[in-house]
């Protein structure tokens, strides 16, 4: 049985260095909040493959379209697997994907949010397949995000015992 490391391999995926927050940026949260069987994931951005925090910036339905913000989406499901294996050491350590909660900075008659964070979860179904990457979710426009990020993905799962 494939693991998700050998699915990402068979994609032609390799994850980013786990994140790497910039000197004198002040975070008060982790990025993987471990408690028993539950992770909750913090708002993501994307990371480069040093693990420095890479974007995406920008505002969809000005700056970037819906196919660049889906791609950009499996980006940060790339960062966040690869801050998640940073801290649980093996990926098929997830018993399943509960939710995703996508944030589109967008312009107020952009309405392809849904579509942008399908990058996301296309590439979460991809990698854990249907029955333990499906999971519940929501994709909302903001008016801003920090730093300028197009977008943030956050999330919550379950890993085995």
């Amino acid at each position: 049985m494939d693991t998700p490391e050998d699915r990402l391999a068979q994609l032609g995926l390799t994850l980013p260095a786990p994140v790497a927050v910039p000197p004198g940026l002040h975070l008060p949260f982790t990025f993987i909040n471990i408690r028993g069987d539950r992770v909750a994931i913090s708002g993501h951005p994307a990371q480069d493959a040093e693990g420095r925090i890479a974007g995406p910036y920008g505002t969809l339905g000005r700056d970037m379209t819906t196919q660049q913000g889906y791609d950009a989406a499996r980006s940060v499901a790339l960062s966040v697997l690869a801050n998640l294996k940073d801290r649980i050491g093996d990926l098929s350590r997830v018993a399943g994907w509960v939710r995703v909660f996508g944030m589109v900075t967008s312009t107020p008659d952009f309405t392809e949010q849904h579509l942008v964070v399908n990058g996301f979860s296309d590439l979460i179904v991809e990698v854990f397949g249907p029955e333990i990457g499906a999971h519940a979710r929501s994709a909302v426009g903001m008016a801003s995000l920090p730093m300028g990020f197009a977008m943030e993905i956050e999330g919550e799962l379950l890993l085995r015992s």
